[in-house]
């Protein structure tokens, strides 16, 4: 609740099929394809507000002439940052060369970022990191047109220092051990490879060196380069690649655990992180925007072929849970379903909580994202209710007066919004009690939308650290004076780090884990959190196949709702006069509710890779040491 869970990132390919000028002649502009760009990247501002890059790639152009245009920003709006820099550049060619208006082979010639293979990427900053170094796309640079490569990706690799490890065997000297880096100049050499071979058979058949190019353009075959690279992966990705020459692709990885969409018609194919991102830029319905399958990736040539194939060998669907409950855009046709399900799921557990009391119950949200599964609890209590009302009505039978009637129908949820989210108040007092006496005014409240006694239920997307809630809004909820606040969380008890990109690294920073640790110092059961972190220590130098995840066994002497009484109590403020509950969503409902996207390790500790399992170990050490970092 209000504990902003970050991840990495969106990505968004837009390759135009026709020349420039069709787009002039039937869109008004050749500048068609950055508009575009631009409003892909709007539409998944959602998926990272701390840095956002362009990258361009013109085809055909003459030795000599700039064909690679990228600007990056981490400005405070990146987004709208790198699209100023954009216009203004083209604005200033044109104020200076009225000759390029209407000619659009002027245009293409002589102004940066038009061009027919563009890269959008909007990201959150990981670990204190938002450098403009950070900002994807990366680039990798070569005299030699097919050896130049952009990368950008939602992708975290645990296996980086093994990928590093690789790099240096084969020679090389990465400048940093970072999973973009290390993954695009695996790709890199691989593709180096690759041309260096194709050249040699191009000149044994009797080729110039200058011919030589266009004909390595055709045959490069980039599954094949993405096949061996991929091949030690071991995360959760979706990562786009543009080829200097014009071919591009977009790999998902074998779990799927990262989303990624395609569209493509005659004029052309665009790839994203969002679905509905595709369907509101370019009009087009659901049915048309298809999933890229896991382990496959959509590749585009540079004459425009385009083909799917199989990279990786698919493994069992671990699409992220996560993507349903919070990240992605609650537009997309199945998420807004899914998530009202989850709020229609969780209703049995609410009800018993406030005793079937619904007359004496208000039901609200926090925060905004959270509406949608607010939705759907509403509507299960007045289904519920309806069916209460219908029992009523025929108990009495024909003899029921209109006054009763009247009051059997006049029952319904009691539904109001019980707290606003000020503007970001800045804690700019570094003393402790000053600086949380500025965190409780970070939400405000409706003065007189709970009537003193009345149970409160509060809904919100999920339930991590809990800070917000002890700090800010139990609090300020309190002065309303309910007897009961309940707080429930659409998503499971969040007991594990994840390490496939969204930004949950330190298992003690969530109240779930607290909680579990808080009961095992109640039970004198502390002996078990030694026995785990032996067990962790030997297998530090086991491979990662062979890794078991042991930190089950702190979480299993207890029931979720031990966890969630106890987590309840955690985060009660001293002085608060309300009862407090918390109820979270259950793992089986979870599953009902996202079908598709059985992804779950964040709550099950099921790692969908071998990766996860020595991350979690890790974690479970550096806890166990007293060691602030991250596990991977």
């Amino acid at each position: 609740m209000s504990d902003a869970i970050k991840h990495e990132c969106g990505i968004s390919v837009i390759r135009l099929l026709k020349p420039l000028e069709y787009y002039k002649e039937k869109y008004g502009s050749a500048f068609y394809g950055v508009n575009k760009m631009y409003l892909m990247m709007e539409k998944q501002h959602n998926r990272g507000q701390d840095g956002a890059g362009f990258a361009s790639i013109k085809l055909d152009v003459d030795a000599g002439q700039r064909y690679m245009s990228r600007v990056r920003s981490c400005q405070q709006q990146p987004i709208q940052d790198i699209f100023a820099q954009i216009n203004e550049r083209i604005n200033k060619e044109l104020k200076e060369h009225p000759e390029y208006e209407d000619d659009v082979a002027l245009q293409k010639k002589n102004i940066p970022y038009i061009g027919e293979l563009l890269l959008g990427h909007v990201r959150y900053g990981t670990f204190g990191k938002n450098s403009i170094e950070s900002v994807h796309p990366f680039l990798r640079q070569n005299n030699w047109m097919h050896r130049n490569l952009i990368v950008a990706g939602n992708f975290n690799m645990t296996n980086v220092h093994e990928l590093f490890d690789n790099l240096v065997q084969l020679g090389q000297h990465p400048k940093e051990m970072a999973d973009t880096v290390t993954v695009m100049e695996k790709i890199g050499h691989f593709l180096d490879d690759a041309v260096a071979k194709l050249y040699k058979e191009i000149k044994k058949e009797g080729y110039t060196k200058q011919e030589a190019s266009a004909i390595i353009a055709e045959r490069l075959k980039v599954s094949k380069i993405l096949r061996r690279a991929a091949k030690n992966f071991d995360g959760g990705y979706a990562m786009a690649g543009l080829l200097g020459h014009g071919d591009a692709f977009v790999l998902r990885d074998p779990a799927g655990i990262r989303p990624a969409y395609y569209y493509k018609d005659d004029e052309i194919v665009v790839v994203a992180s969002e679905r509905p991102a595709i369907q509101t830029v370019f009009n087009v319905p659901y049915e048309s925007v298809q999933e890229l399958d896991p382990g496959h990736a959509i590749i585009v040539k540079k004459s425009g072929t385009t083909a799917i194939k199989q990279i990786l060998e698919p493994k069992e669907r671990k699409a992220c849970s996560f993507e349903r409950i919070y990240f992605s855009r609650g537009s997309d046709k199945e998420i807004y379903q899914e998530r009202k399900k989850l709020g229609k799921l969780v209703f049995p557990q609410i009800l018993k909580s406030i005793n079937h009391d619904i007359k004496r119950t208000v039901f609200s949200y926090i925060p905004n994202t959270a509406e949608t599964s607010f939705f759907g609890m509403v509507k299960e209590a007045q289904n519920y209710l309806n069916k209460k009302k219908e029992e009523q009505i025929l108990a009495i039978g024909s003899e029921i007066t209109s006054k009763e009637l009247h009051d059997i129908l006049e029952v319904r949820p009691r539904i109001e919004k019980v707290a606003i989210k000020d503007a970001k108040l800045r804690t700019f007092i570094t003393q402790d009690d000053s600086r949380d006496d500025l965190v409780a005014h970070v939400y405000d409240i409706s003065y007189g939308s709970v009537k003193k006694g009345d149970n409160l239920v509060i809904i919100d997307d999920s339930i991590v650290r809990g800070t917000t809630l002890k700090k800010s809004i139990l609090r300020i909820l309190d002065r309303l004076s309910p007897k009961k606040i309940i707080v429930v969380s659409s998503a499971p008890q969040i007991r594990y780090p994840d390490c496939y990109g969204i930004d949950m690294a330190k298992l003690e920073d969530f109240i779930a884990f607290r909680a579990a640790l808080d009961l095992h110092k109640d039970n004198n059961t502390m002996h078990v959190v030694d026995d785990i972190y032996k067990k962790c220590v030997e297998q530090i130098n086991s491979k990662d196949k062979d890794v078991i995840n042991y930190v089950k066994q702190f979480y299993a002497p207890f029931t979720a709702e031990q966890i969630s009484k106890k987590t309840g109590e955690l985060l009660s403020p001293k002085g608060i006069n309300a009862e407090v509950q918390i109820i979270y969503q259950t793992i089986s409902n979870l599953h009902k509710a996202c079908p598709k996207n059985l992804g779950d390790w964040y709550f099950t500790g099921n790692y969908p890779t071998p990766g996860g399992n020595r991350v979690v170990n890790k974690a479970f050490i550096n806890f166990y040491e007293g060691k602030n970092e991250r596990a991977y």
